[in-house]
């Protein structure tokens, strides 16, 4: 059985009161629940934090070596700011999906480039509360495909 671990930036404490005409009413419990079910479904198991400070999404990301096999992020604003986040998923090298609720080309220009998207097996944007599960269901398939 896979374990994925599933990271949640800055401001997504928020959602469902936090600009639901961009990012949806789904609450960030609503979000983890959506995951835990189609983990069930896949037979693999999801761990997720969220948190507003970089260093401690960093220290995650370290952490999960050994310990999980794959990388769900939605990393908001630090995906287009933080070199450190980006550094340290090329460090432990576990296979990583990044997600987005809203589509992140649609936006203000300054949200067009992502750290991550580089370093990642793919990159999944503007389907909600489903980039989530979309993200999920993509790493996944890669992890079972790498046997």
């Amino acid at each position: 059985m896979f374990s994925i671990l599933v990271l949640h930036g800055p401001n997504l404490n928020l959602l469902g009161k936090r600009e639901p005409g961009i990012y949806g009413s789904s609450t960030l419990e609503d979000i983890v629940r959506l995951l835990e079910e189609e983990a069930t479904y896949h037979k693999v198991t999801v761990s997720s934090l969220q948190s507003n400070h970089e260093g401690v999404l960093v220290d995650a990301i370290h952490a999960a070596l050994g310990k999980h096999q794959g990388l769900l992020i939605n990393a908001g604003a630090y995906t287009h700011t933080s070199v450190a986040i980006r550094d340290a998923i090329v460090a432990v090298n576990l296979p990583t999906v990044e997600v987005h609720l809203s589509n992140i080309y649609r936006r203000e220009a300054f949200r067009h480039h992502s750290y991550i998207a580089p370093v990642a097996i793919g990159q999944i944007s503007g389907f909600g509360a489903d980039s989530y599960r979309l993200g999920l269901q993509a790493l996944v398939n890669h992890l079972k495909e790498r046997g």
